[in-house]
């Protein structure tokens, strides 16, 4: 039911039985103080905004057979460090999207792995608008080759994140996608990508190396938007890159 137990201030845990498939929209929507919660192995989606705000969350783990997660449906958890989907991996073997504003201003996770890298297969297919918006301490973000679209400001503002390595099946990196990632060092850029959007790397301004998978002709025919690299480091591009 939508925002069941929204502003529940004391409410500390719960555990929400096998019979359940869905946690709808708001559920736990500013539930301050919630610290445990416990997901049966039947639901399907985390809706809308569903722990959006559970200031007092610090890990959740939710089962194999969620499919979706809401827009929003766990932005600003300010303690959250680590949400497990499915096989005790981050972002799991069911799931096929992200939503917009998923992960927005989770100040303290650290790690976040999608889609299917060398040792995790699954199927996210797609990473909304503000995803992992104002996550300052994400260093590590791996992106598999399911992915197939990275959405608006996905990244804005990960001031710890070092590195990127976008997957061949991306063919469009969008608006500030990675827009004030102030550590952000160096990224791998497959061929596959056609456009870069607006301010998509503006203020990285430790970039250095732009490493892509194809050839100059090929890098100076991608539709680049408006100041796409404005005020980045001083960085290099390797053509034809190789990963080892």
């Amino acid at each position: 039911m939508p925002s069941a137990f929204s502003g529940c201030e004391r409410l500390v845990n719960i555990t929400i039985p096998n019979s359940v498939t869905s946690i709808g929209k708001y559920a736990f929507y500013n539930c301050d103080s919630l610290t445990s919660v416990t997901i049966g192995n039947s639901v399907t989606s985390i809706g809308y905004r569903a722990f959006e705000g559970c200031d007092s969350l610090t890990s959740i783990v939710l089962p194999n057979s969620v499919t979706s997660i809401g827009n929003s449906a766990f932005a600003y958890c300010d303690s959250l460090t680590s949400v497990t989907i499915g096989n005790s991996v981050t972002i799991g073997n069911s799931v096929t999207s992200i939503g917009d504003d998923a992960f927005e201003h989770c100040p303290k996770l650290t790690s976040v792995t999608i889609g299917n890298s060398v040792t995790i297969g699954n199927s996210v297919t797609s990473i909304g608008d503000d995803a992992f918006e104002h996550c300052p301490k994400l260093t590590s973000v791996t992106i598999g080759n399911s992915v197939t679209s990275i959405g608006s400001s996905a990244f804005y503002g990960c001031s710890k994140l070092t590195s990127i390595e976008i997957p061949n099946s991306v063919t469009r990196i969008s608006d500030y996608a990675f827009c004030n990632c102030d550590s952000l060092t160096s990224i791998e850029i497959p061929n596959s990508v056609t456009s870069i959007g607006d301010y998509a790397f503006e203020d990285c301004t430790s970039l250095t190396s732009i490493k892509y998978r194809g050839t100059q002709s090929q890098w100076n025919a991608i539709n680049k938007g408006i100041n796409w690299d404005y005020d980045t480091g001083n960085y290099t591009i390797a053509y034809n890159y190789t990963s080892n």
